[in-house]
């Protein structure tokens, strides 16, 4: 029998020691997610920039900056409007690009599209209601709500209780998707219901709801075009592509096109100085707190941080869902103490906390997909370039040259933007979807939903129905920052689902979001 070479022994040895720290690491009891989500995604940190190199990033980069400025540039205007001009378009952009370049160069999922959404600016103006009778300074207060939910996050994913989302399912997503969506075309009609002024006696108001419906309308009609049989689909990919930001450019100038359109002074975006924050001198403003006030801070952050923790998991969830085939591993303790970092500095800077968003997390990876001649997904473009560029794009943007041309951008563009991206969302949402097979008349087809009994599928959307209407509801009333509580239910209701529904029933309408690989870590 020959003996092992010294080489091979070495390398046996190297393979036994990596293993016994690994074992070690494994049952530490702090940072274990942390550590192994750091782990399995290294490795492939060379090939997230070298795996750019495919013609999907461009429409994917485009797409993902038009998707994330207009509507955080409509929750500015949203926040500008209540919290007495507090925050405006430097303040969204600023965070929106902070997030996009570390998430895009740091994070562990790269594909999971990070800015302002709408339940972080709900969050913001119903702090700024509370606060203002008791006449605490805002900026020092909102500073010490981001360093408390800076310290939750590290506490949430130091303590690896990141983990419970490994009992998410796909109808908390489905749920957060449909409200999302929702809450974008309730968005869309107050941005509408604001043009509508004594002064004109109404025509401004009236040209604003024409031009957002029109820009709605084909807007759906593009992004929705792969599903048509016209063209090829190198033709129906490319007007998929580009159909958002086409809209865009098409209505902010159809307004001088002339004719009765010069009798009409549509309201337009109200913009700052470059690089300059909107209602104060410096950025940084964490003086003047009591340090009883810096306590009152505390349940905010509390709030804040329960708020981040669903809301950036379940979008980075629908972001890896099963149907996009991705292959590269996941990093949902990492990205969480990553996304406590950005909080802390957004709250020093005295910007929106951005954390991540629906539905441009899901569209992102979508606009990354390779298909084949049929339009089946072989695969995605699983990369970091599109996230950066679109975050430095941003950065680009807080230019006095590109705020200028924001600032010629009509709100009813603003409008029509919510309008494509809630009914593009809701067109590809499974809960829409269930409710079309249930208003089928010929339900003799290859869905699975046809193999559910009816009364089983009817209860099921109710369920559905029931959730979403609790989560757009409660955003619609002064307790809006007790947001995270109802999807927080909605998460615990799914564990009664298997004394309802057969397994069978439950592997057709619910089921894990995303592939095994993908929650190993949790």
């Amino acid at each position: 029998m020959t003996e092992p070479s010294k080489s091979a022994i070495t390398v046996t040895g190297d393979e036994l020691e990596r293993k016994t720290v690994w074992h070690r690491v494994r049952h530490f009891p702090l940072c274990r997610g942390i550590i192994a989500d750091v782990r399995d995604r290294l490795p492939y940190y060379r090939s997230d920039w070298t795996d750019a190199w495919n013609y999907r990033v461009i429409p994917a980069t485009i797409l993902t900056y038009f998707t994330n400025i207009f509507p955080a540039i409509a929750f500015a205007q949203d926040m500008f409007d209540r919290t007495d001009n507090s925050y405006g378009v430097n303040e969204v952009l600023l965070a929106s690009a902070l997030a996009g370049v570390v998430f895009g160069v740091f994070s562990g999922q790269p594909l999971t599209i990070v800015g302002v959404t709408g339940p972080i600016s709900i969050f913001n103006y119903t702090v700024y209601e509370i606060i203002k009778p008791l006449d605490i300074p805002f900026f020092p207060f909102m500073f010490w709500i981001s360093i408390w939910g800076m310290i939750c996050h590290f506490i949430i994913s130091m303590t690896n209780s990141v983990s419970a989302l490994k009992y998410v399912t796909k109808f908390p997503c489905d749920i957060f998707g449909m409200f999302i969506n929702i809450v974008y075309l309730i968005k869309g009609v107050e941005i509408l219901s604001r043009q509508f002024t004594p002064q004109d006696s109404g025509a401004s108001g009236f040209a604003s709801v024409v031009v957002a419906i029109s820009m709605g309308i084909v807007g759906f009609a593009g992004n929705s075009f792969n599903e048509t049989n016209y063209f090829n689909r190198h033709v129906r990919q490319f007007i998929v592509d580009y159909t958002t930001p086409g809209c865009v450019v098409f209505f902010s100038g159809f307004i001088h096109f002339g004719g009765y359109l010069n009798n009409v002074e549509l309201a337009k975006l109200p913009i700052t100085k470059a690089f300059r924050p909107t209602g104060r001198e410096h950025w940084i403003d964490v003086s003047g707190l009591k340090v009883n006030d810096v306590f009152l801070a505390l349940p905010f952050g509390i709030i804040l941080a329960i708020l981040f923790y669903f809301d950036h998991s379940i979008s980075a969830l629908m972001a890896q869902d099963e149907k996009y085939k991705l292959k590269k591993p996941s990093a949902f303790h990492y990205d969480l103490f990553l996304l406590g970092i950005v909080t802390g500095i957004a709250g020093l800077l005295g910007i929106p906390c951005p954390n991540g968003l629906i539905p441009q997390a899901p569209l992102h990876t979508e606009s990354c997909l390779v298909r084949d001649k049929k339009g089946r997904v072989t695969g995605c473009v699983e990369q970091r370039f599109t996230n950066t560029v679109q975050g430095l794009m941003l950065f680009g943007t807080m230019t006095r040259p590109l705020l200028v041309c924001l600032g010629n951008i009509p709100q009813c563009v603003l409008a029509g933007m919510f309008f494509i991206m809630g009914s593009t969302g809701l067109n590809g949402n499974e809960i829409f979807n269930r409710i079309r097979f249930i208003c089928r008349h010929d339900k003799a087809d290859p869905s699975p939903l046809s193999l559910v009994p009816q009364k089983k599928l009817y209860l099921f959307v109710m369920f559905s129905l029931l959730g979403t209407a609790a989560e757009v509801g409660i955003v619609q009333t002064k307790g809006s920052i007790g947001f995270p509580l109802v999807l927080l239910l909605s998460v615990i209701l799914t564990m009664w689902f298997p004394k309802l529904f057969t397994r069978e029933e439950l592997d057709i309408m619910d089921g894990p979001v995303a592939h095994e690989n993908t929650l190993k870590n949790l």
